[in-house]
């Protein structure tokens, strides 16, 4: 892990993290509208869009994730202690795997399913695994499970963190992430 002495995050970082939010949001929207995928499910627009979205997370994350492990993070808050910094940094790391984790399960049910996977209709992605294959069957169970109950809770402990740091601490921790403070 690479740590610099600049006091916030690049512009770049902040870009990407406050993208990837708007992601989710979009993300989590369409999920929760759009039908549940059944056996003969067909792909509708909104499970499309879906498809789309993660494929698109999937890579800002990674850029996300290239651009953390080659420009490092801030140094740590003067005063926060050093438990908060740890647990910081593991709650990060939680969510950089699940957004790499999810998508491609949720890709690899695709798969499962037989569904076409395309970038905003543009571009079709490859099949993961083989149509119908009973291996991957399990998939779309926890690709769901994962957002709703480890994705979801993950992003709320860390928001709730950085409300804390804004209104308890009365420290810099959150302003470090927003865009032109």
């Amino acid at each position: 892990m690479v740590i610099h002495a600049q006091p916030r995050y690049t512009r770049t970082a902040i870009f990407l993290h406050w993208l990837i939010l708007a992601l989710l949001i979009a993300q989590y929207t369409i999920a929760w509208t759009m039908p549940h995928i059944g056996r003969n499910t067909p792909v509708t627009t909104l499970i499309s869009l879906h498809f789309s979205i993660g494929v698109l997370i999937l890579g800002v994350i990674v850029v996300r994730l290239i651009w953390r492990m080659a420009h490092g993070e801030p140094t740590p808050e003067a005063g926060v202690p050093p438990w908060q910094v740890r647990s910081a940094r593991v709650i990060h790391w939680l969510l950089y795997l699940l957004l790499v984790i999810v998508p491609v399960l949720g890709w690899i049910n695709a798969s499962y399913r037989g569904m076409p996977v395309t970038f905003f209709g543009l571009v079709r992605v490859p099949q993961l695994v083989g149509t119908h294959d009973a291996a991957w069957r399990w998939t779309g169970d926890i690709h769901t499970l994962s957002a709703e109950y480890a994705i979801l809770p993950l992003v709320g402990l860390h928001v709730a963190a950085a409300l804390y740091h804004y209104f308890i601490r009365r420290d810099r921790v959150l302003q470090r992430m927003l865009p032109g403070v």
